[in-house]
């Protein structure tokens, strides 16, 4: 599925047929220890970097009113972010998973972004712009 903004992901989750429970891992983009200058520069013009997840939460679709709200929540935690990945796990039979359900597949979202696999989840900048890695 093709997304042209945060609010196209929310409409899809609410379209699903089952309930689902949306999962959020907020990352810095950092310089990598020891730096070139390449990378120095290319980090500075918002190219390269390493990722850091900083911050995890999992809601459901009700629960994020648009991508503002979600931005505003992220700031009361005083955890700095850069990008904004997002995955979600589908209910069964009406309901949708719980937070404990949750808790595994948002460590599997960290470890994937920790080794560079990003390309499975949506990726919103700070400014909710979709973003695409190649």
């Amino acid at each position: 599925m093709s997304l042209a903004s945060f609010q196209d992901l929310l409409d899809a989750a609410h379209r699903q047929p089952d309930p689902q429970r949306l999962l959020f891992v907020f990352a810095r983009v950092d310089l990598p220890e020891n730096a070139t200058d390449d990378q120095r520069q290319r980090h500075a013009q918002r190219e390269g970097g390493t990722l850091s997840p900083s911050l995890c939460v999992d809601k459901t679709p009700a629960e994020v009113a648009n991508f503002e709200a979600l931005v505003v929540e992220s700031e009361t935690t005083g955890q700095p972010w850069d990008i904004v990945f997002v995955g979600s796990m589908g209910g069964r039979a009406g309901v949708a998973p719980n937070s404990d359900e949750a808790a595994q597949p948002l460590r599997f979202m960290v470890n994937a972004i920790n080794n560079g696999r990003v390309s499975d989840f949506a990726a919103f900048d700070r400014n909710g712009e979709v973003l695409q890695f190649g």
